[in-house]
């Protein structure tokens, strides 16, 4: 099976809208009513949720009126936040199309379609013209794009000079077997993670400066045991969580992350990475 059928294979769920509708009718409200910040902890899938992307994105120096790509979006969760925070406009792009068929809706019923738009479309190959964005950023996504290189220098391309690359992905610092299933993978044959070195080479190759690199491991623990004691003392997740994406073996999957961050096999690193003027 080809690498990107396995990657879409892992992430469709079949029925997402729907769940999510259902979610929300559980906190009250119709599809309609909800706002970004109800969504959050199911559109935002990544370590430390909200919380994460607000501390990665701050260093971006996101401009309003800004045109920003997303590199890897889901379902919109990062892109509405964005352009929500800072007033610029987003395009993302995502590999699933379930994903992008529920994250186009649920921007359409929060309000931002016209500063949101996703579209199907794999990293590495955009089609986009040269110079399109302002500035880019990678929530989680480089842990299923198995060359780091061809994904770098497609982000350079398409770039403005002067424009910052924002990457947030689970990479490997040390030696030893991971455990899967995981939140991006059921097994090896779906997972590309990389060393921290492999990104800020093919960054640089591709002609980026690297600015920036910050090792998440400890706030990554930390949001991990701080998840389980809400979810404890809640007597179960909430109706709208990262469940709903990782489906029934979603506890497996954090679990197993856990233990490999644990196990100083893998830990979330933030790269800010610059197009030279």
């Amino acid at each position: 099976m080809a690498r990107e059928d396995i990657v879409t294979g892992h992430y469709t769920h079949g029925s997402l809208f729907d769940a999510i509708c259902d979610g929300a009718r559980a906190l009250g409200k119709s599809i309609d009513e909800v706002s970004i910040d109800d969504l959050a902890p199911v559109d935002e899938f990544h370590i430390g949720g909200r919380v994460a992307t607000r501390a990665f994105l701050d260093q971006l120096d996101v401009q309003k009126n800004s045109h920003m790509l997303d590199v890897g979006c889901g379902i919109g969760g990062g892109s509405r936040y964005a352009s929500d925070t800072y007033g610029c406009q987003v395009t993302g792009v995502d590999l699933t199309p379930e994903y992008i068929v529920t994250g186009n809706k649920l921007s359409q019923n929060t309000g931002f379609a016209e500063k949101v738009r996703l579209r199907e479309s794999n990293a590495t190959a955009l089609g986009d013209d040269p110079c399109t964005y302002d500035g880019a950023f990678m929530l989680h996504c480089g842990m299923n794009i198995e060359s780091k290189g061809s994904l770098a220098s497609e982000i350079f391309r398409v770039l403005r000079p002067g424009a910052r690359f924002g990457i947030y992905d689970v990479m490997r610092i040390g030696d030893g077997e991971l455990v899967f299933p995981v939140p991006w993978a059921q097994d090896e044959t779906g997972s590309s993670v990389d060393t921290v070195e492999t990104y800020t080479t093919a960054l640089e190759r591709a002609g980026f400066q690297v600015a920036t690199t910050r090792n998440r491991r400890d706030f990554a623990l930390e949001f991990f045991k701080q998840l389980k004691l809400s979810v404890a003392s809640a007597g179960g997740p909430p109706p709208l969580g990262l469940h709903i994406l990782m489906g029934p073996d979603a506890p497996v999957k954090i679990k197993n992350m856990v233990e490999n961050i644990a196990r100083g096999v893998i830990a979330p690193f933030e790269l800010i990475a610059e197009k030279p003027e």
